[in-house]
């Protein structure tokens, strides 16, 4: 893609110019797919190409082979419309410059592919919306291209996932005869709309729950810089295990760790960040809540004799999200917590293990603590508060970049809360 406005050839303008102008406002047909329809031209370029030179992109009987046909075909399927425009047209279309045009399709993760005729009406459309929240003074152009980048690579993850694991084992040949090729289609074109409709849905929860945590901020200024605790878990030993497992034995791990963590830290009211192969990281509004993850995660791992060991650092203190990320130093101290956790343990830093205390889940001083369960047993004082967690004092140690660093190590008190 050009960032040329000249970049139109006199062919397109001539022929083109005046049912780019026709693009309708508010085509509903181009609604569901306007974030898709440039990632998948652009990925099939080839296609594209063959298409122009005359084999007819919306042809599926075209002479191109089976795979060409079926791949024109599905796109079609998908994206509900067939490919009319080039990007400069596109942008003409929408209104706004090729220079911002190519900062959104950038910016959404799809590649440049020149002049070629690989856009749809739902692509125009998608433009105009977003110039359109930028001209309204909604967004910043900035913050345009923010969520044209975050959007892009969330759903881009989530195609490639989808492809790759769910249609995958999907397509497999059956007894029928149909090759995997022949399935993919009528399988397509059955999942699509109830995939549309479940994306839409669960995004409207995620945004719901988000919209939330921003409301009950104290004040604008804790909506981006939050007080949060951050964790890390990380499996014990994996560079030796890629080197010892077999690529699926080692997928299989990945992922059987990666649900299990994601699993646990949903369920306890934590926010799963990313996943990183061997390693995850959370976040909690609640130092206990992030406290209970961590330790479920150590003893969830430890009964799966299929799992190598688990070490978990957790930090609490200011953190700067942006674009479902977080950044900061308590986030590196996480980190770094987690690099030197004992296996099978959790690691946390003195402000996590001041803010258990504020919240009445451990105790300030285990020596206080200790006293007033004497007293209560000897009959001479009052019971002594029902604490969720214990708090070690460990070594002092410098972390680079952080300074001298005292860790405390995590864990239950009494054995309680280990059962659900």
């Amino acid at each position: 893609m050009t960032a040329d406005d000249s970049g139109a050839t006199p062919r397109d303008m001539d022929t083109e110019g005046d049912a780019v102008r026709d693009v309708p406002v508010d085509d509903p047909s181009g609604a569901g797919s306007g974030s898709a329809t440039h990632h998948a031209a652009a990925n099939s370029n080839a296609t594209t190409q063959g298409a122009d030179d005359g084999a007819g992109a919306g042809n599926p009987g075209a002479d191109n082979g089976d795979e060409n046909n079926i791949a024109v075909r599905l796109e079609q399927l998908i994206l509900g419309a067939d490919r009319r425009y080039t990007p400069f047209q596109a942008a003409r279309g929408a209104g706004v410059s090729m220079d911002l045009a190519a900062r959104f399709w950038r910016a959404m993760g799809f590649a440049d592919i020149g002049q070629v005729k690989a856009l749809t009406e739902a692509d125009v459309l998608a433009l105009r919306r977003l110039s359109g929240l930028v001209e309204a003074g909604l967004l910043s152009e900035a913050m345009a291209i923010q969520v044209a980048r975050s959007t892009g690579q969330t759903t881009a993850r989530l195609a490639d996932w989808q492809i790759d694991s769910f249609l995958e084992g999907l397509t497999e040949p059956q007894d029928s005869g149909l090759t995997r090729t022949e399935i993919t289609y009528p399988l397509v074109e059955l999942l699509l709309p109830e995939l549309e409709e479940f994306l839409v849905y669960v995004w409207r929860r995620q945004l719901a729950a988000a919209t939330g945590r921003v409301v009950r901020a104290q004040d604008d200024a804790e909506m981006v810089d939050r007080r949060l605790a951050v964790g890390f878990a990380d499996l014990v030993g994996f560079t030796r295990l890629t080197r010892r497992l077999e690529e699926e034995e080692l997928g299989e791990l990945v992922e059987a760790f990666e649900t299990t963590c994601s699993d646990l830290v949903a369920a306890h009211g934590g926010r799963l960040i990313k996943t990183l192969g061997d390693e995850v990281l959370f976040s909690a509004d609640d130092a206990g809540i992030a406290a209970e993850i961590g330790l479920r995660l150590i003893e969830t791992m430890t009964n799966d004799e299929t799992m190598p060991e688990l070490r978990v650092g957790i930090a609490f203190g200011t953190v700067t999200t942006r674009m479902g990320d977080v950044f900061g130093t308590t986030v590196n101290l996480a980190s770094r917590l987690t690099s030197i956790a004992p296996k099978d343990t959790v690691l946390v830093d003195e402000a996590f293990a001041e803010e258990l205390g504020r919240i009445g889940d451990a105790p300030v001083s285990e020596a206080d603590a200790a006293a007033a369960e004497k007293a209560a047993a000897e009959g001479t004082g009052e019971p002594p508060p029902s604490y969720r967690f214990a708090l070690q004092p460990m070594w002092q140690r410098p972390v680079r970049g952080l300074g001298v660093v005292e860790p405390w190590l995590l864990s239950r008190r009494n054995g309680q809360g280990t059962s659900d």
